[in-house]
């Protein structure tokens, strides 16, 4: 109970979650751009990860009679995993496909995105209940809630999805 009670064991404690938070933090982020296919960030971010994480399991390793450790490892895991995201919601680098389909204001929806300076493709398709318009349109992630905004200002019952994408060659894409 003593060791318990100790400031070292607790700093050690401290310390191992927060190397850890760091550690998959980074490694969300280095998945991230590993899966946009941004080696160079990836290459750094993973080589600052596996520094941290040596470091980390180390610490912990080296003194296994303490439940501390261990608790904080996994928790300094599980809270970095969610820095990470939110790490990255913020950067919200990249572009995502955004496909709308709107049995009644279709047009007005591809015209307005089209004023506001998106591009948009308007294609007439058959949907379960009659004919529908499907846009299809390609923005950058940070502008996604403004478009989302936008198209449920003109029809707040629009289907809507988003993908991520990575744009190969040519387009239009919004300055």
């Amino acid at each position: 109970m003593d060791m318990i009670l100790s400031a070292d064991v607790w700093f050690n404690a401290g310390l191992i979650f927060i190397l850890r938070v760091g550690d998959m933090s980074l490694d969300t982020l280095r998945v991230l751009y590993v899966m946009r296919g941004k080696k160079g960030f990836a290459w750094i971010l993973g080589f600052c990860q596996a520094m941290i994480f040596i470091t980390a399991i180390s610490a912990v390793l080296s003194n296994l009679d303490n439940p501390l450790n261990i608790l904080a490892y996994a928790a300094g895991f599980a809270t970095g995993n969610v820095v990470g995201m939110t790490i990255e919601e913020h950067l919200a680098q990249g572009y995502v496909h955004m496909r709308i389909i709107s049995s009644r204001r279709g047009s007005a929806i591809a015209e307005s995105l089209r004023a506001e300076g998106y591009a948009a493709t308007e294609i007439s398709a058959r949907g379960k209940d009659g004919m529908v318009a499907v846009i299809n349109s390609s923005v950058k992630r940070k502008n996604v809630n403004k478009v989302r905004d936008l198209i449920e200002s003109i029809d707040e019952n629009a289907f809507i999805t988003a993908e991520e994408i990575r744009p190969i060659r040519r387009g239009f894409w919004r300055a």
